[in-house]
């Protein structure tokens, strides 16, 4: 793709709304096609690299196509498709000389950067994830998935469809991992957890309770104990409460796990969720749980 497109991109995405909100126009015949979704990012390394950088990250020439800064960045795929293929009159970007499928692909790619999980889930045995997440992993034993395991951790039933692969990999191998809902936003940095942090309560005869926060303030505090049961304490009667900075959350799954564990097990998770509708169509959403 010529330098023409990272001048143009830019112009396209200081014009029109976020990606997922917008509707109308044709719909990508690519749309969530696992294996065009690959061919997509072939096509975008031989084509956009250059202008865009990796993973849509902004190169020398061309600004980033998937934003850090802000969640609402770029066109709905119609869109993009049109930039690509005609440009844009009056700017440098001109017409690409790509055939239609080969466009549309790098439109689906370019959709599943921008999109969350579900939209371009991640290789492996996802069977096999499944029992690492229940077994060796022992991801169960805090997080809840379809009604089973623990509660005092996020329930990861939706996982895949609200956060980005990325993301996924990130909680399961960096110390601070705070995520975002949106599935449009690439973050530079990582801010602390501010949610599911160990506490320890002594109430005002002495008895400590362990567990994880759920909310406080001035008034009173929830917490889910290590006896998996909710407890709602009064503050004015507690005689002190300890909370801790950092999350239980393990960050070395990357380590505990072989590669091919690890691999397998990041399969499963960024399959567990709700796909959307496909844009211009009606429909409920549908279940990715396989």
């Amino acid at each position: 793709m010529n330098r023409a497109f990272g001048i143009a991109g830019f112009l396209l995405t200081c014009a029109v709304g976020p990606v997922i909100a917008q509707r109308g126009g044709p719909v990508n015949p690519f749309q969530g096609q696992l294996e065009a979704v690959h061919e997509g990012e072939s096509l975008y390394a031989q084509h956009c690299t250059g202008c865009h950088g990796p993973n849509g990250s902004a190169g020398e020439i061309g600004p980033a196509i998937v934003s850090a800064e802000r969640a609402a960045f770029g066109g709905n795929d119609a869109q993009v498709f049109n930039t690509i293929k005609n440009g844009i009159a009056g700017t440098p970007m001109g017409p690409q000389k790509l055939a239609e499928e080969e466009i549309w692909k790098i439109t689906a790619y370019i959709h599943a950067m921008r999109g969350t999980a579900i939209d371009n889930p991640l290789p492996g045995d996802s069977a096999h994830g499944e029992q690492i997440f229940w077994g060796k992993g022992q991801c169960g034993t805090c997080h809840m998935l379809g009604g089973k395991g623990g509660l005092t951790a996020p329930d990861l039933s939706n996982i895949a469809g609200i956060r980005k692969a990325s993301t996924i990999v990130d909680a399961l191998t960096k110390e601070q991992h705070h995520e975002y809902g949106s599935g449009g936003a690439h973050l530079r940095s990582l801010p602390p957890m501010d949610s599911y942090l160990p506490v320890h309560v002594t109430s005002a005869d002495g008895k400590v309770i362990d567990g994880i926060l759920l909310n406080e303030d001035g008034y009173a505090l929830q917490m889910i104990g290590n006896d998996q049961r909710l407890h709602s304490f009064d503050r004015a009667k507690l005689r002190r409460v300890d909370i801790e900075a950092k999350s239980l959350m393990p960050t070395d799954y990357d380590k505990r796990l072989t590669s091919d564990e690890f691999r397998d097990l990041l399969a499963f998770l960024t399959r567990q969720g709700l796909k959307p509708p496909a844009p211009g169509r009606g429909g409920a959403p549908r279940g990715e749980d396989q």
